[in-house]
C-alpha cells in the first residue's frame, strides 16, 4: 500500500502503478514517470508500447534511462522523514523510547517513566511536549526554566524569570500567540513566492486524467523542476505536521458550522480553545509546501475567530446575562485583613488584621472571600465593578477549597477558576497551562458567567461588551461559589474596593 505519510508529497513521488514511491524511476516520451520494474511488466515482448498514464502509442520501444533527479529526491524524502528516536533518560539497561520531554525537569521519559508526571499533583503542573533531542532550545540558558513566553519589543523567547528581571516592563505574550502573529509577517513574502508555482501544480492536477485501478494522478518529468523548490524546502517536515493540518481543517469546519449558530454557550467553547491548540515545529524556521496548507487554514481560522469574537460580543454577554443572580459576600468567609460593606456588596483590604471570630468557613490563606449563594447545578452569573484597582481576583472556587494553612493556588486544580489582574495590566488565568492575556481595553466591570454542568467559566468585559476567556470542559462535582480578592493596598495604589453592581 502507499504510505500514508504527507499524501500530497506521496502522490507527487509515487508510481502511479504499484502507488509506492518511486524505485528506480524511469521517464517515458511522454514525459510521464514510473518504476522500471512496474514499467516493464506493462510492456510485454512487442514492438507496440503506450504509456500506462497518458495511452499515448510509440511505433517503437523506447531507450529509457533512469531519472536520476527524481530517484535523489524520493531517496532524501524517506531519509529526512525517518523519525529521530529519543530515548527515556531514567531506564535502566535497555532503553525505551521517550513520549515526552519535561522542560521543568530538563528531561525525557518512557510511558512508565512518565506515569508520576499523570499522577502527582506537583509534577502535572510541568511543562511537557513531544520528546526532543535539542532540549537547550527549549530552555532558558541564563535562568534554565522552559521558554513559555515571547518578549515582542526584543523579539526573543523568555522564560517567567526573565519577566522578573531585563524583560520586567516589556510586553510578552504567550509563544504560542507569538509565533503565530510572526509566522503570518514572515512567511506572507515567502508565500507569495511560491504561490505561482503552487497554483501551477494543482491546475496541472486538475487537467490530468484519472485511469483505471491500477492508475492515479501522477506529476510529468518537467513538471520536477517547478516543484523542486517545493519538494526540498519539504523535505525537513515531520510526520506531525499532517496531524496538524487534519487538525486545523476539523477546527475550520466545525468552526464555519458554529458561525451560523446561535449557540452561545458552544461559540464560546470554541472560541476559548481555539488558543489551546498547539503545534509540533518551529513556524519561523519551517518552509515546507505543507506549511502552505496549514497557512491558509490558520489564516481562515483567524478570520473565523474575528468573526466568532464579533458574535461573541454583540450577543454573547446579552445571552448569558438572562442568568444573573444576586450575589451577596460572606463575612463568615473573609480574611481578617478584609473590610466587607454592610450591604455585603463591596471588599476591599483594611490594612491591618480586624478583630473577627473564628470560624472554620473563614480564609486565612489569603485576601479572599466568598459569597453566601452556593450552586451546584445549572446556569449563573453575576458582575464586579473593578475600576481603578491594580491587582485583583475573581471567579469561583469551590466548597471544598483550603481555607487554613497550606499549599494553595488560584487555579483549577486547587478548586479556583479565576482572572487576575498581577499588576496594572497584567491579566493572568491559571488553566493548564497558565495564560497571559493582553487587552486592549483595561476592563472596568467584569462578569461572570458559570454552566455548572458544561464544565464551562467564563469572563467578560461588560463595558466593552466583549468576551475575555473561557475555562472549558471542567468537571465540577462540589458546591461553586462566587469568589472575589481585592488583593492588598500597596502604598494606596489598590485602595479601591471590588463592586457587586447590579446586571442590567
Amino acid at each position: 500500500m502507499a504510505s500514508s505519510r504527507g499524501p500530497a508529497l506521496n502522490e507527487e513521488l509515487q508510481c502511479s502503478i504499484c502507488l509506492e514511491e518511486f524505485t528506480d524511476p524511469v521517464t517515458t516520451p511522454c514525459g510521464h514517470n514510473f518504476c522500471r520494474t512496474c514499467l516493464s511488466k506493462c510492456w510485454p515482448n512487442t514492438q507496440t508500447c503506450f504509456c500506462p498514464f497518458c495511452e499515448e502509442t510509440f511505433s517503437r520501444r523506447p531507450e529509457l534511462k533512469i531519472n536520476t533527479t527524481l530517484g535523489k529526491l524520493v531517496q532524501h524524502f524517506k531519509k529526512l522523514n525517518q523519525e529521530t528516536e529519543v530515548f527515556c533518560d531514567f531506564c535502566d539497561g535497555r532503553k525505551q523510547k521517550a513520549v515526552k520531554t519535561c522542560l521543568t525537569c530538563q528531561s525525557s521519559y518512557c510511558d512508565s517513566h512518565l506515569e508520576p508526571h499523570r499522577r502527582v499533583p506537583r509534577l502535572k503542573k510541568h511543562t511537557l511536549i513531544n520528546a526532543v533531542e535539542n532540549l537547550e532550545d527549549y530552555i532558558c540558558q541564563k535562568h534554565e526554566r522552559p521558554l513559555e513566553l515571547f518578549c515582542r519589543d526584543d523579539q526573543t523567547c523568555v522564560c517567567l524569570s526573565c519577566t522578573e528581571g531585563e524583560h520586567r516592563t516589556h510586553n510578552t505574550v504567550p509563544i504560542e500567540e507569538s509565533r503565530e502573529k510572526k509566522m503570518i509577517q514572515d512567511r506572507m513574502k515567502k508565500i507569495q513566492e511560491i504561490k505561482h508555482s503552487v497554483e501551477l501544480r494543482k491546475t496541472l492536477a486538475s487537467n490530468d486524467r484519472f485511469l483505471t485501478s491500477f492508475r492515479t494522478v501522477q506529476i510529468s518529468n518537467w513538471m520536477i523542476i517547478g516543484l523542486g523548490v517545493l519538494l526540498v524546502a519539504a523535505l525537513i517536515t515531520l510526520p506531525e505536521q499532517y496531524t496538524e493540518i487534519t487538525e486545523l481543517k476539523r477546527r475550520n469546519t466545525e468552526l464555519e458550522q458554529l458561525s451560523h449558530t446561535e449557540d452561545h454557550l458552544h461559540l464560546m467553547q470554541m472560541y476559548s480553545s481555539l488558543y489551546s491548540l498547539s503545534y509540533s515545529k518551529n513556524w519561523i524556521e519551517i518552509d515546507s509546501d505543507s506549511d502552505v496548507d496549514v497557512y491558509v487554514l490558520k489564516i481562515a481560522l483567524t478570520e473565523l475567530k474575528k468573526q466568532l469574537k464579533e458574535k461573541l460580543t454583540q450577543t454573547g454577554l446579552k445571552f448569558v446575562q438572562k442568568f444573573a443572580v444576586d450575589v451577596t459576600l460572606d463575612p463568615d468567609t473573609a480574611n481578617p485583613h478584609l473590610i466587607l460593606s454592610d450591604d455585603g456588596k463591596q471588599v476591599s483590604d483594611g490594612d491591618i488584621e480586624q478583630d473577627v471570630p473564628e470560624n472554620p468557613k473563614r480564609f486565612d490563606v489569603g485576601p479572599y472571600v466568598l459569597a453566601k449563594q452556593g450552586f451546584s447545578s445549572g446556569r449563573f452569573y453575576y458582575e464586579v465593578q473593578v475600576k481603578g484597582k491594580t491587582q485583583w481576583d475573581l471567579g469561583v472556587a469551590r466548597e471544598s477549597i483550603n481555607r487554613k494553612e497550606g499549599e494553595f493556588t488560584l487555579s483549577p486544580e486547587d478548586g479556583v477558576w479565576t482572572l487576575i489582574l498581577m499588576e496594572e495590566d497584567r491579566y493572568v488565568v491559571f488553566d493548564d497551562p497558565s495564560v497571559s492575556l493582553s487587552l486592549r481595553v483595561k476592563p472596568e466591570k467584569v462578569g461572570v458567567f458559570v454552566d455548572y454542568e458544561e464544565g464551562l467559566v467564563s469572563f467578560y468585559d461588560v463595558e466593552s461588551r466583549s468576551h475575555i476567556y473561557s475555562f472549558t470542559g471542567q468537571t465540577f462535582t462540589d458546591k461553586l461559589y462566587p469568589f472575589f480578592s481585592p488583593w492588598f493596598n500597596v502604598e494606596g495604589k489598590n485602595l479601591n474596593p471590588l463592586i457587586i453592581t447590579p446586571v442590567g
